[in-house]
Formats: C-alpha cells, sequence, structure tokens
C-alpha cells in the first residue's frame, strides 16, 4: 500500500509549532547541562521545566516590535518562567538556537524521504521483476538499437535509487551536528560540555568547530542529494513521457474515471504526472544552487544565507517528498501495451540484429572494414526498401558463403538477449 500524500505530514516539520518545540528543548537542555555545571539552581531548573512554554501567536506579537525571532521566543518563555528566565540562553547565540534546530528539522524531513526512497525502491523491485524478460527495443539516440527488456529498464532505477537511498543516508548523517559554541565558535562564554550534552539528547553530534553558525558545506550536500533524487526522478519521467507518444505507446499513466485530457480534443490522455514531475525536478535543481552560493559567508557570519534558507530547505524537502510519492503512484499503476512493445521491437524488419551479422562474419574469417561495410550496405538498402532485413541476407550471393541456414536463425534468435539478464539483476541486488 502507498501512502495516501498528505503534505502535512512533511510541512509540519516546518512549522512554527515543530520549529519552536526544537528551540525549547535545546534550551531546556542547555539548562539542564548548565546545572550538572553548578551555575543553575536546581530550583531554578525546575521552575524553568515545569513553566516553560511559548504561543505562537504571542511570539509573532514581540517580534512585530523586536525584529529578531529569537529574542522574541525567548520574551514569550520569560513571560511564563518569571525571574528564573535569567538562566535561559546563558552563554548562547542565536545561532546556537537556530542551527541546531535546523539540523534537527534536516534530519526529520531526510528521515521521511528516505522512508519514500524505500517505497519506490520495492515498486520498482516489483516491476523489474515482473517484466524481467520482456523484450522492447533499446534506444540509443532516439533510435532503434537493440534488444533490452523492459524488466531491466526498471532494474536500472532500482539500481539507482540505491544509490540515491545511500547518498541521502550520508547527507543526513553529515547534517546531524548542532553547535552550542557562542557568538564565534569559541566556547568563551559557555563550556563545550553543555554542546554535547544538548546534542546527545537532540541525537545530534556536536560541530568538530564552527563560527557563529554550522558551515553551510554540509547544506549544500543536503540540497545537492535532493537535486539528484529529482533529476533521477525527471529522467524516469521523461523517459515514461517518450514511451507514451502515440507512435509508441509503450507505457501509459494510468487515466482514471471521469479524467479529462484537454478542453478542446476529447480524445487525449496526457503523461500529466510526468510533466509535472519534470517540471518540479528543476525548482529542486534550481534550489540547490542557491544552497551552493551560501556556503561563501562573510568571517564568522552573516546572514545573507539565513532568508534563502527558510524558502529553499522547506520547499525543498517538500516538494521531493512529494514527487516520489506521486511517481511512485505513477509506476505502480502504470500501463504496458505488451502487444506495441512487440510491434516496435519489429518494427525495422530485423535491423536491429545488424551487429549479431556483423560478428558473425568475423567469426567466419571476414575482416572487420569488409563485414561492416558489407552489413552497411545491406542495412541501408532494408531501409530505403522496407524489406525484410533476413530474407535480403538469405537472398545475397555473397554471404551463402560465409553463412548456413542454422547461423542465420542463430543471428535473428531474440533469446540471445536475454542470456545475461538473470547475472544483471544478480549484480542490482534483484532476485
Amino acid at each position: 500500500m502507498i501512502k495516501r500524500y498528505s503534505r502535512e505530514q512533511i510541512s509540519k516539520i516546518w512549522s512554527d509549532a515543530n520549529k519552536f518545540r526544537i528551540w525549547l528543548d535545546i534550551e531546556i537542555a542547555a539548562c539542564e547541562a548548565q546545572h550538572k555545571l553548578g551555575n543553575i539552581p536546581l530550583k531554578a531548573l525546575r521552575n524553568i521545566k515545569s513553566n516553560s512554554h511559548f504561543k505562537i501567536e504571542r511570539i509573532s506579537e514581540i517580534e512585530e516590535t523586536v525584529k529578531h525571532d529569537v529574542i522574541a521566543f525567548l520574551t514569550n518563555l520569560s513571560e511564563y518562567v518569571g525571574p528564573d528566565s535569567r538562566y535561559i540562553h546563558l552563554g548562547m547565540t542565536s545561532s546556537d538556537i537556530l542551527d541546531t534546530a535546523l539540523s534537527v528539522q534536516m534530519k526529520q524531513a531526510g528521515g521521511l524521504i528516505i522512508k519514500d526512497l524505500l517505497e519506490l525502491r520495492k515498486t520498482l523491485k516489483t516491476k523489474a521483476k515482473r517484466y524481467k524478460n520482456l523484450l522492447m527495443i533499446g534506444r540509443t539516440h532516439g533510435v532503434h538499437a537493440e534488444p533490452i527488456t523492459l524488466g531491466l529498464k526498471f532494474a536500472l532505477w532500482y539500481d539507482e535509487t540505491n544509490r540515491n537511498i545511500e547518498r541521502l543516508r550520508n547527507a543526513v548523517n553529515n547534517i546531524s551536528r548542532g553547535k552550542i559554541s557562542g557568538a564565534v565558535g569559541t566556547y568563551e562564554h559557555i563550556s563545550p560540555y553543555v554542546e554535547k550534552y544538548v546534542c546527545k539528547k537532540l541525537k545530534l553530534r556536536p560541530a568538530k568547530i564552527s563560527t557563529q553558525i554550522i558551515q553551510r558545506d554540509s547544506h549544500a550536500e543536503y540540497m545537492g542529494v535532493l537535486a539528484i533524487i529529482a533529476s533521477c526522478i525527471e529522467k524516469y519521467s521523461t523517459e515514461v513521457r517518450h514511451l507514451q507518444k502515440t507512435e509508441v505507446l509503450e507505457l501509459e499513466e494510468s487515466f482514471t474515471a471521469g479524467q479529462k485530457g484537454s478542453s478542446a480534443m476529447p480524445h487525449k490522455k496526457n503523461p500529466v504526472t510526468a510533466e509535472q514531475l519534470s517540471g518540479l525536478a528543476r525548482v529542486i535543481r534550481a534550489n540547490s544552487i542557491a544552497a551552493l552560493e551560501n556556503i561563501s559567508l562573510w568571517h564568522e557570519r552573516d546572514i545573507s544565507h539565513s532568508s534563502v534558507e527558510r524558502i529553499i530547505i522547506p520547499d525543498s524537502t517538500i516538494l521531493t517528498d512529494y514527487i516520489l510519492y506521486k511517481f511512485n503512484l505513477l509506476i505502480k499503476n502504470i500501463t504496458v501495451y505488451e502487444d506495441n512493445i512487440r510491434k516496435n521491437l519489429e518494427a525495422t524488419k530485423g535491423l536491429i540484429f545488424s551487429q549479431n551479422l556483423l560478428l558473425k562474419l568475423i567469426e567466419k574469417g571476414m575482416t572487420r572494414e569488409r563485414a561492416y561495410k558489407t552489413v552497411q550496405e545491406l542495412a541501408m538498402k532494408c531501409w530505403k526498401e522496407k524489406t525484410d532485413f533476413r530474407k535480403l541476407i538469405e537472398n545475397t550471393n555473397k554471404l551463402k558463403d560465409f553463412l548456413t541456414a542454422d547461423e542465420v536463425t542463430d543471428i535473428f534468435d531474440y533469446s540471445k538477449s536475454l542470456k545475461y539478464v538473470n547475472n544483471i539483476f544478480r549484480n542490482t541486488g534483484i532476485n
């Protein structure tokens, strides 16, 4: 079962409620650490833990005046905690909260996207096994080449999805770092113990070194992986679009009851989902460029990256989650026209076996140059006259001394294309 897509599932990660909850978790954990260091009395800590609350509307109201989101948040906390709020945020700077919380949110979003990839991988594996030996024409430069199988196409996407899972897991691991090191990363006003304590509570690792911020190369890596995932989905979607062309019609998106394809042409059944996915992939790729631009900041920090990240990171994670869901659904319900696949396989009247003929002539003693020239001349004649390639070979006198009837039959044997399919499937881990 594919989950019914709900934008709320991943959007709530980027909600103010979740963000402020993480901020509060960070502040309370920091207070716990400070207490262990003897900097906060137990009574004050208990008061902070019991009475620390926030109200989103109130934070927004305060921010209207102070023009600073973290100060607005801390001011709202102090309204609940009272005088003991002086112990909150000791020795910390805003980015200690902002960057550590962002890492938590990116980790949360990455976990959901990994689940999406695992679901897609499962669907692709099922399709690969089902169509493992369904021969179809392979195309290079958009032109018929030699036979492959539809299962191999799905297996290729399965293998690529495996790499995307590994890439994203690595990127999530690299972004799972926090920092509580103060205004320029020197711990001048706060012990490194606080950072270690907070990060452990949040299931993060402390940054080995930071300035006022966690360095943005890790964020760019994460966004780059999302862009790669999106580009892969676009590649698969583009293939579906090509194979749904009227003159090809080997695959087709499902067309639900009551669906309409065109306001003007009632006969239309368009690959609208695949086209949508191709378009959305461009947005995710563009966002990854902005993430690369965020790496270069002035000295120990400026905020040129901040406004960008508030848009690109939530948008890209939400879009990646969405396109993975939509593509999984597309593939799960895709229509396969096996008759058209067979018709297209045979459309060139046997020309796709030209390399088989070339290699057989070389094997029988003809030079490669002469063999290539002979086969190419026959192939061009076949193209021009629209004749059957096998009959043309059988009726060409200069080949009769080279080829027996059994050898000609072997040249045009489709099963030879399946010889190593099992090996390829084993290589990808599909059994």
